[in-house]
C-alpha cells in the first residue's frame, strides 16, 4: 500500500510543556485513520504540524512525498482540511462561498454535486448564517472536498448532526475512501470511529499509547466494548469520577 502520510519522531513543545512527544505514524492511500485522545492530548498540535501551519521542534512529516513546510503551495492543491471551529463570513451565500473556494484550486470538483451528496442542494441561495449547526458542519466538509484532494483532514466531522445525517456522512466518506481518498479524522464519537476507521492512534499527554485496529485496542484492554476500552486507555473515566 502506498504511504500518503508519514510522521517520524514528531515533537512540539510550548514553554517547556511537551504537546507532542516523538510521534510516529504511517497512513496508506485509501485508509481512514483516527487520531484520538482527550482534550489537550496533543491531537490538534500534531495535525497543525502535519499540515505545516506550525513548525515542529523535531522530527519529519511527509504528505504525498512532500514536506508540508517547504512544499505547502503544491500540497494546498492536494489536501483538504475541515476544522470544527471553522470561521467563514456569515453573510455570504452558500453558492458564493463554494465558488470562491473552488476558484482557489485548479482541479476543483463541481460543488453542486457535493452539496447534493451532503444534503445541502436546496441551500445554494441561503446565507451561511441561516444554516443550522449541523448544516454548517456538512458545508465545512463540502468545502474540504472541493479541491478534489488526495488527503483530507476532518476534525470532529459529525458534531451537531442527528443520527441519520451522521450515517449519511459516513456513507459518503466510505464511498470516497473506496476511490482512494486518505482520511485522517479526530472524533469523540466512538461509534463513528468503529464505523469508519481502519486504524486508530490514541494519544495521551502528547504520546502515542496505542496504535492499531479498534479490535486490537479492545483485545489489549480489560474491556469488551470499544468505548470502555478507550476510556481505560485515556483515564477519562477516572478523571470524571474525581471531578464528581
Amino acid at each position: 500500500m502506498e504511504t500518503t502520510i508519514r510522521v517520524e519522531n514528531l515533537s512540539k513543545s510550548y514553554a517547556g510543556d511537551q504537546a507532542v512527544d516523538r510521534l510516529n505514524l504511517s497512513i496508506g492511500r485509501g485508509e481512514v485513520f483516527g487520531l484520538l485522545g482527550a482534550n489537550g492530548a496533543g491531537k490538534s498540535t500534531a495535525i497543525e504540524c502535519m499540515l505545516g501551519t506550525k513548525k515542529q521542534d523535531g522530527g519529519t512529516v511527509s504528505i504525498l512525498g512532500m514536506d508540508p513546510l517547504k512544499e505547502r503551495k503544491v500540497l494546498f492543491e492536494k489536501v483538504g482540511v475541515q476544522f470544527q471551529e471553522a470561521n467563514y463570513q456569515e453573510k455570504i451565500r452558500v453558492a458564493e462561498l463554494c465558488k470562491v473556494t473552488a476558484s482557489l484550486y485548479r482541479a476543483a470538483v463541481d460543488y453542486r454535486s457535493l452539496l447534493e451528496r451532503f444534503g445541502l442542494a436546496d441551500k445554494l441561495k441561503s446565507q451561511v448564517s441561516e444554516l443550522s449547526g449541523g448544516q454548517k458542519q456538512r458545508l465545512f466538509i463540502v468545502l474540504a472536498l472541493i479541491p478534489n484532494p488526495e488527503v483530507v483532514f476532518l476534525d470532529e466531522l459529525t458534531t451537531g448532526l442527528d443520527a441519520r445525517a451522521r450515517r449519511e456522512v459516513w456513507k459518503s466518506l466510505s464511498g470516497l475512501k473506496a476511490k482512494g481518498l486518505t482520511i485522517l479524522l479526530t472524533s469523540h464519537f466512538m461509534d463513528e470511529v468503529e464505523a469508519l476507521c481502519d486504524r486508530i492512534m490514541i494519544l495521551k499527554k502528547g504520546k502515542s499509547i496505542f496504535c492499531g485496529t479498534v479490535q486490537e485496542a479492545v483485545a489489549a484492554s480489560p474491556h469488551e466494548k470499544f468505548e470502555d476500552a478507550y476510556l481505560w486507555y485515556t483515564d477519562e473515566e477516572e478523571q470524571e469520577n474525581e471531578s464528581v
